[in-house]
């Protein structure tokens, strides 16, 4: 038992960190998302091994954090003069990263989690709806407000993804 779930870990845990980022938008509180989320998973891994293990991690760390955003309600500041930002990499690509990231953390809980499942993970409504534990309608729902949402705060973004899948 013990070897399985440490094999589990070893090969399943950098996406499985992924994920967890995606959720949180912070690296230390997606470790800890994680890290809860395997202990949980250790204690009843006998009954979870046997069938999709990573879909039950994934489903712990979402439960998770909608936990943590509940009891915490982070508020953001606004300063009066942005932070300075060192120069540096300046690229493309860590442009999109930092603006997906800062659009994910506006969207609800639920929204993120079915946009992380959906277009990251790429996953079928389907088999988010396996996920999360809720009807398909549900995903198609919260999917849909949230690209509604993100076409309203990050309007690029939105357009560099539809120019990039339509290539």
């Amino acid at each position: 038992m013990v070897q399985s779930f440490h094999e589990f870990v070893v090969h399943r845990s950098p996406g499985l960190s992924r994920t967890a980022y995606l959720l949180t938008g912070d690296h230390q509180l997606a470790e800890d998302l994680l890290q809860v989320a395997l202990a949980r998973t250790y204690r009843h891994w006998r009954r979870v091994a046997d069938g999709d293990p990573e879909a039950y991690v994934r489903r712990v760390m979402y439960h998770q954090q909608v936990s943590w955003w509940r009891r915490r309600r982070l508020v953001e500041r606004l300063e009066a003069q942005p932070p300075e930002r060192p120069a540096g990499d300046g690229t493309e690509a860590s442009a999109l990263r930092l603006s997906l990231a800062a659009a994910l953390r506006q969207l609800t809980p639920r929204q993120r989690v079915v946009i992380v499942l959906r277009f990251y993970e790429d996953l079928t409504e389907a088999r988010v709806a396996e996920v999360l534990g809720c009807s398909v309608g549900t995903v198609k729902r919260h999917g849909h407000d949230a690209l509604r949402r993100l076409r309203q705060i990050a309007p690029d973004l939105v357009d560099d993804t539809a120019e990039r899948s339509a290539r």
